[in-house]
């Protein structure tokens, strides 16, 4: 069973200028990540996905450089062209979606979600953060009834999706256009690995993190 991590950068982004480049904890945005996936057990290759020859000089050791066509660089490009278009030119039995944009994933989950689907048990497996509290959707509680308030340990939680990570097999994408399947592990992280860069503030955010983990004074946890 063959295991490629696809990794998809654009080295300019609208929201925060040339995110993926940025500096975080010493090492641009995008190093981190292709970092994890390089040094955790079960992937085969780990391939940067990205239209630009520049971004080559900002990758980990051992990391491939595949080229993309420049039109997947358009904002109305959908994630699963981009998929689509990386599968026709590199094969591979499972496929181990990741975003530069969540620097603190664990090289733990990753295997974790790599060996459940080598085992045959799970079809896919994809990064969620639980959250175990009161929660609405258009007007209404989706946990919870109004005239019988539980605590919150005793609530069904509500899992969230993060970036972390998205695995699947190459024949559910194929034929259901699916990168979660019918037997999906979700792969719980904490708080700081579900930390995901979109806005300038999340940046912040990461900066601050990266150099408390700098000082020990937090983990992953």
């Amino acid at each position: 069973m063959k295991v490629v991590a696809l990794v998809p950068i654009k080295l300019n982004s609208q929201r925060v200028p040339q995110k993926n480049i940025r500096e975080l904890g010493g090492r641009p945005l995008l190093w981190h990540v292709c970092n994890t996936l390089e040094n955790a057990a079960g992937i085969d290759r780990v391939c940067v996905y990205c239209s630009s020859d520049e971004v080559v000089k900002y990758l980990p050791d051992g990391v491939s450089f595949v080229k993309r066509p420049k039109w997947l660089d358009e904002d109305e490009v959908k994630g699963a062209q981009i998929y689509q278009e990386f599968m026709s030119q590199v094969d591979a039995d499972v496929y181990v979606l990741a975003h530069t944009t969540s620097p603190f994933l664990s090289k733990e989950s990753v295997e974790r979600g790599v060996a459940a689907i080598r085992s045959g048990e799970y079809d896919s497996a994809f990064t969620a953060q639980r959250i175990q509290t009161f929660c609405w959707y258009k007007g209404e509680p989706i946990n919870y009834e109004l005239t019988d308030v539980p605590r919150t340990q005793d609530m069904e939680p509500v899992w969230v999706e993060t970036s972390g990570f998205y695995m699947f097999r190459r024949e559910l994408f194929v034929n259901e256009g699916r990168r979660i399947g019918h037997r999906p592990l979700i792969v719980e992280v904490s708080p700081i690995e579900a930390v995901d860069i979109d806005e300038p503030q999340d940046f912040e955010l990461a900066k601050a993190v990266a150099a408390a983990r700098a000082e020990g004074s937090v983990a992953y946890e």
